[in-house]
């Protein structure tokens, strides 16, 4: 009878366990599979049913991703880096007893007014962005309030140091990182960072990330997707004053690959001051052995004059760039490219106006048989989708770096080791077009083949969507773990 009982509860488990899969194929499987296991029930039934597009493009990406060749064995990265201090936007903003008025965009900001319209103004567009605050002591209480605010987290920041971490996790990587690294950031740091002791300095730089959610109202204006207004009174990032550590270090390093950024930080600079230090940064780059590829990481800025300045004097003396949709915009308003009498992009960014200003930068200022100029490789990342544009001999594993970049974006931003397909949802445009200034061609996604390729001129470019999250834990630096990720899947080919 005994025997019996048992066998009779083991047969109703199984038949429990066996609905859970029929009923809820979506619960995660390493779940119930653990379940069945510790029941020794046997082998555990496969979900019912046809898998999700969003598990289906995960899988398709995990097969795709290849380690390239020839692989980086020593990468240094300068010259931002902070604290960020993490916080909700609207919640701040209401402690410090603000009120929700009319949004409006401000190149610098003066005083809490300016913070409240500018930050109101990105929140109602769902749009990132980041901006300079003028005053000191009104910055200074206003960091203070926030660092001591209830759930307020401190992290590591700047795009340098952001990117040196992202790197550091592959442990087979030396890591240098050169910024203005105070105690807070040196403690938060990576072992595996190794900061040269001419970076360190007293006390930390501070930058605010006013984060808010999608769906979030304040006053009439509702964000409909989740991101953040970053603001700083960050002096020593804003004057590079690390660039000359930062150069001086390399020749002892010796890396293999140099990541360079913090350019926008200068928009707080006199006009006098932006010209020298751009001057300044085009001989160091210069003075790098050739060879040695070196990436420019762009961040969100305003000031016309010094875009076009970067793009005519720095562009032609890097191999390659990071970048997002608010500054491919700006980008191509600054120096007159394509599609910029556009004021802003309408939701989603339009595939095949984005192509048309990769593929313009590309031509009009990469690498070509009349042009002395270094630039042959674009990363652009926006929220549902990537692309990886580049000059035809000179970068290869192209579609496992495009792949892994957008893979991490849907890990990072829900926090977890592995793409979480009941968490993240295929928002890419389902088809598009690949160019709006010739007869592009039209594409139709799919899943299980999700990096699309298409060529134009001797340009290549691969296509892949994001699976974003849909709860994110955190949108800070999701740029920058894209283009280090895709860096490194990349393989610069030898001149």
């Amino acid at each position: 009878m005994a025997l019996w009982r048992g066998s009779a509860c083991a047969g109703f488990l199984a038949l429990a366990v066996g609905c859970v899969f029929l009923l809820e194929p979506e619960l995660p499987g390493t779940a119930l599979r653990s379940l069945w296991s510790s029941l020794r029930l046997g082998p555990a039934p496969v979900p019912v049913g046809p898998l999700s597009p969003e598990s289906r493009l995960a899988a398709a990406w995990d097969a795709l991703i290849a380690q390239p060749a020839r692989r980086w064995r020593r990468v240094a990265v300068g010259v931002n880096a902070c604290v960020d201090v993490v916080i909700s936007g609207v919640k701040l903003l209401q402690a410090l007893g603000l009120s929700p008025g009319s949004g409006k965009d401000h190149a610098i900001l003066h005083s809490r007014s300016d913070l409240e319209e500018a930050f109101l103004y990105f929140m109602g567009k769902g749009a990132a962005a980041e901006r300079f605050f003028s005053d000191k002591e009104t910055f200074h209480d206003i960091a203070q309030a926030a660092s001591e605010f209830p759930g307020a987290q401190h992290y590591v920041g700047g795009n340098a140091a952001l990117i040196g971490q992202r790197f550091a996790a592959n442990t087979d990587l030396k890591v240098l990182l050169c910024g203005p690294i105070g105690p807070k950031l040196h403690e938060l740091l990576d072992d595996n960072v190794f900061v040269p002791p001419e970076s360190l300095q007293e006390e930390d730089e501070f930058h605010l990330i006013l984060e808010y959610l999608a769906g979030e109202e304040w006053g009439p204006f509702k964000a409909p997707h989740a991101n953040r207004f970053i603001f700083s009174h960050d002096l020593s990032n804003g004057a590079m004053n690390m660039l000359e550590v930062f150069v001086s270090s390399l020749e002892e390093f010796q890396p293999d690959l140099v990541v360079l950024s913090g350019l926008h930080m200068m928009e707080g600079q006199s006009k006098e001051l932006q010209r020298k230090r751009l001057l300044e940064v085009v001989t160091a780059i210069s003075d790098i052995p050739t060879g040695i590829p070196v990436h420019l990481e762009l961040a969100s800025m305003t000031n016309r004059e010094l875009m076009s300045s970067i793009v005519h004097q720095v562009f032609p003396t890097v191999a390659s760039l990071g970048l997002n949709e608010q500054e491919l915009l700006f980008l191509s308003q600054s120096a007159s490219g394509p599609h910029a009498s556009l004021s802003s992009w309408d939701g989603v960014p339009d595939v095949g106006m984005v192509s048309d200003i990769l593929f313009w930068i590309l031509k009009e200022h990469g690498r070509s048989e009349n042009r002395a100029s270094d630039l042959t490789r674009i990363h652009f990342h926006t929220r549902v989708y990537h692309i990886l544009a580049t000059v035809d001999g000179h970068w290869a594993n192209q579609l496992a770096a495009v792949a892994a970049g957008a893979r991490v974006a849907g890990t990072q931003a829900c926090a977890t080791e592995t793409i979480d397909t009941n968490r993240v949802s295929l928002r890419a445009p389902q088809e598009f077009t690949t160019s709006h200034l010739e007869s592009g061609s039209r594409i139709v996604l799919n899943p299980d083949k999700p990096v699309v390729e298409w060529h134009r001129e001797g340009i290549t470019f691969h296509f892949t969507p994001v699976l974003v999250c849909k709860d994110p834990v955190r949108t800070v630096g999701l740029g920058d773990a894209i283009s280090a990720e895709g860096l490194f899947y990349s393989e610069a080919r030898p001149d």
